[in-house]
């Protein structure tokens, strides 16, 4: 038996009714088979609601393609922008690294100068008061020579 639909059912009983003998007077009443129509419509009945099964699974199936596309979607979204979030993330964690470093730079630049001056002036006082204690101690020489020579002189006479 080959597979019949509803609608090739329908369209059976369409044909019947354009055959039919029309009753004169009757106003388009016809004459019909009752035995073949009601053999028609329980075969639509029969097939009718495997029919709205399938139909219902198409839905069913095409409502899970759509939600399954959509969970789909949705996560690639979701991880588009948590991508993006850590790709700004990145990219401000290396500006503010490059700022401390500068900031880093400029204090060890800062701190280097005021070192050198701090030992300039340091190695500047100590030759100063290693200058004046050598002029001191060169005159206090030159006085104790002038003293030796005065006495040598006045021991010669």
């Amino acid at each position: 038996m080959s597979e019949v639909n509803v609608e090739d059912l329908v369209d059976e009983l369409y044909d019947m009714v354009e055959k039919a003998w029309s009753l004169p007077l009757s106003r388009g009443r016809a004459v019909l088979d009752g035995e073949e129509v009601k053999q028609i419509l329980d075969e639509i009945r029969e097939n009718l609601p495997k029919e709205i099964r399938q139909a219902k699974a198409i839905c069913a199936d095409r409502a899970q393609i759509i939600s399954d596309a959509k969970r789909e979607a949705e996560t690639i979204i979701r991880v588009a922008e948590e991508r993006a979030k850590a790709m700004v993330n990145q990219d401000e964690i290396v500006k503010q690294a490059q700022q401390k470093a500068n900031e880093l730079i400029s204090q060890s630049q800062a701190k280097f100068r005021e070192m050198r001056k701090a030992s300039n002036d340091y190695v500047e006082d100590l030759m100063k008061r290693t200058d004046e204690a050598l002029a001191s101690n060169l005159a206090e020489l030159r006085k104790a020579r002038q003293n030796i020579k005065a006495s040598q002189r006045s021991g010669q006479s």
